[in-house]
């Protein structure tokens, strides 16, 4: 669940996801756990103890390694009769990338590591975020955009008839970097509902930097439908809700009604789980999207960040629409 140390972290924050019956406390008494105690082994264990819970359909734990000396725990649940954000079987065909292909994304990430260890790369940074500092990485960047142009039918044939899933994930980052952006938005959408965590985030990572894109240069006309990173809203894997959160509030930075619209209908209550989140940098995504879903002013809703006041969002977001507005 962690990286190896000499010592094993113990547990910080617990932040949970997708209880809408069960009790955080129930949950932990269930897997006998608290802030402070030793980090667990086996996350598969705790799984399993989660989905013999009675209307549990599917658990998921994670922990982050580390702030400071210890771990951060995110306990996610389904239960049954709540949203289920589905996936397409693994495609099981022949379809596969060239070693010069894998090489030189491995290379791109090493050089995106190494910006991020000078501090040349924001926190968190990883493969198609937005702008790299570091020249040797955006030189990758570069020998990426070649290889999206060169083996674009290669990449779309992997993404939707390879078997190996770290090549499906390759892909997909590749793919993002392709001159035809209309196309490669529509490939990402599909990698979006691949089975494997890692495919769908490289996929969320590319279409955001595609997101920023469209908002520098509006004449472009690019348009990029929220679907389904709103339902990835719904999942029980945490990379999933982090990474779709995130690329939503790029999405929505300018006034995007309909988005907006979509994530009250579909996955509000996912998003007020997150924005409760006790680590605050991971829930500050979720905060800004359930008061833009309300209508607050993004100055107004930064100062009540500030002062530490998540429920004044969270509570007019949740609020009841008054029956003369449901009509209109």
């Amino acid at each position: 669940m962690c990286s190896a140390a000499a010592q094993a972290p113990k547990i910080g924050d617990i932040n949970f996801y997708g209880l809408r019956k069960l009790a955080p406390e129930k949950i932990l008494g269930t897997l006998g756990l608290k802030s402070g105690d030793p980090l667990p082994s086996s996350k598969g264990d705790l799984e399993d103890r989660l989905e013999l819970m009675p209307g549990v359909a599917a658990a998921r734990v994670e922990a982050v390694c580390c702030d400071g000396p210890n771990a951060i725990l995110f306990i996610g649940v389904e239960e049954r009769g709540s949203p289920h954000f589905g996936t397409r079987p693994a495609p099981t065909g022949m379809a596969s990338l060239h070693e010069d292909v894998m090489a030189a994304y491995r290379e791109y990430l090493g050089a995106v590591e190494r910006a991020a260890q000078l501090g040349k790369a924001g926190e968190d940074l990883t493969a198609g975020e937005a702008h790299i500092a570091d020249i040797p990485a955006r030189l990758f960047e570069d020998r990426l955009a070649g290889l999206a142009a060169d083996r674009l039918e290669v990449l779309r044939e992997v993404l939707r008839n390879g078997a190996e899933a770290d090549e499906r994930a390759v892909a997909a980052a590749v793919i993002g970097y392709a001159p035809n952006k209309e196309q490669a938005i529509k490939d990402l959408q599909f990698a979006m509902q691949d089975v494997e965590p890692a495919v769908r985030a490289n996929a969320v990572r590319a279409m955001m930097a595609i997101a920023v894109l469209a908002q520098k240069r509006p004449e472009l006309g690019l348009r990029i439908e929220p679907t389904w990173m709103v339902e990835m809203l719904n999942s029980t894997v945490l990379s999933d809700r982090q990474l779709a959160a995130r690329a939503l509030v790029t999405l929505t930075e300018q006034p995007n009604a309909a988005a907006l619209d979509l994530i009250r209908a579909r996955a509000l209550p996912a998003l007020v789980d997150m924005a409760r989140w006790k680590t605050l940098r991971y829930a500050l995504p979720a905060f800004l999207l359930v008061g833009r879903t309300s209508g607050v002013a993004e100055g107004e809703l930064l100062d009540q960040w500030q002062r530490g006041d998540r429920e004044t969002a969270i509570e007019k977001a949740t609020a009841p629409v008054p029956k003369a507005r449901r009509g209109k």
